[in-house]
């Protein structure tokens, strides 16, 4: 569990789910070209190994959410009392504010470990199981429409 609770983002974003961490952890060069276009980086950008690591995705490396938790000394922002704060109504990704506004308040009432067990089985397929990222809107394997988020 401890190597896994680097995957644990102070923000509620799980990184396990994330798709520059699985493009980066697979090697997958195709998966990374079609990630520079969203992140407007480069492939050799594309790389992370989770928001507690020593290796951070540039944009995670200047996330003022997680700046605020390192300066308060909090976990995360279920343990702050100003959640919802100015940083996360000012998120810049739609899809990231939803889930830090639905992940936050159930890691509060799950603790760390069950809450990141709880977001891997968030995000498969209900139709045939496939494992898929946060933010995906059609299961690669079977092509069925997904919100998961």
């Amino acid at each position: 569990m401890e190597n896994k609770k680097k995957l644990a983002a102070p923000c509620g974003l799980y990184c396990g789910v994330c798709a520059v961490l699985i493009a980066h952890r697979d090697n997958n060069t195709k998966f990374k070209e079609r990630l520079t276009g969203v992140y407007g980086v480069t492939v050799d950008e594309i790389k992370c190994q989770g928001c507690l690591s020593d290796e951070l995705f540039v944009y995670c490396q200047t996330c003022p959410v997680r700046s605020c938790t390192i300066e308060k000394g909090i976990e995360g922002c279920h343990k702050c009392d100003d959640f919802p704060c100015k940083f996360v109504e000012d998120f810049p990704l739609p899809v990231g504010k939803k889930v830090i506004l639905r992940a936050i308040p159930t890691w509060r009432e799950l603790g760390t470990e069950r809450w990141m067990e709880e977001e891997e089985k968030r995000y498969h397929c209900p139709h045939c199981g496939y494992a898929v990222f946060r933010g995906v809107r059609r299961c690669r394997n079977c092509q069925s429409p997904l919100d998961l988020d």
